[in-house]
């Protein structure tokens, strides 16, 4: 079975920086589309950004310039470097694979990291 294991959570100070670790396994990591959505206390799950299997990235227009995902397939690992962060990004940070199967596509997910910044 597809696990994905985030890491790297805390708390971290206004205009902090705060790296994202997912450690991936049970699949062909290399050969698929990863993401990151975070989930803020009373809202709804919403992505963050996107990584496809050769290094495309793309992201929401609200992290755009502060944010940067990447992956290292060697490792089966994915990473979301936050900087410059407000209380605003206070939310569960969850990791996402996409991978096709048979017709259809499915979406395997993390257990989140919480990423809390406050003074």
């Amino acid at each position: 079975q597809v696990q994905l294991v985030e890491s790297g959570g805390g708390l971290v100070q206004p205009g902090g920086s705060l790296r994202l670790s997912c450690a991936v396994s049970g699949s062909m990591f290399s050969m698929y589309d990863m993401g990151w959505y975070r989930q803020a206390p009373g809202k709804q799950r919403d992505s963050v950004a996107v990584i496809s299997n050769d290094g495309r990235t793309t992201y929401v227009d609200s992290v755009n310039g502060g944010f940067t995902i990447s992956r290292d397939n060697a490792k089966n690992t994915g990473y979301l470097e936050m900087n410059s962060l407000n209380p605003e990004d206070t939310a569960v940070y969850y990791c996402t694979e996409r991978q096709p199967v048979g017709a259809v596509f499915r979406r395997d997910w993390g257990q989140g990291t919480q990423v809390t910044v406050s003074s």
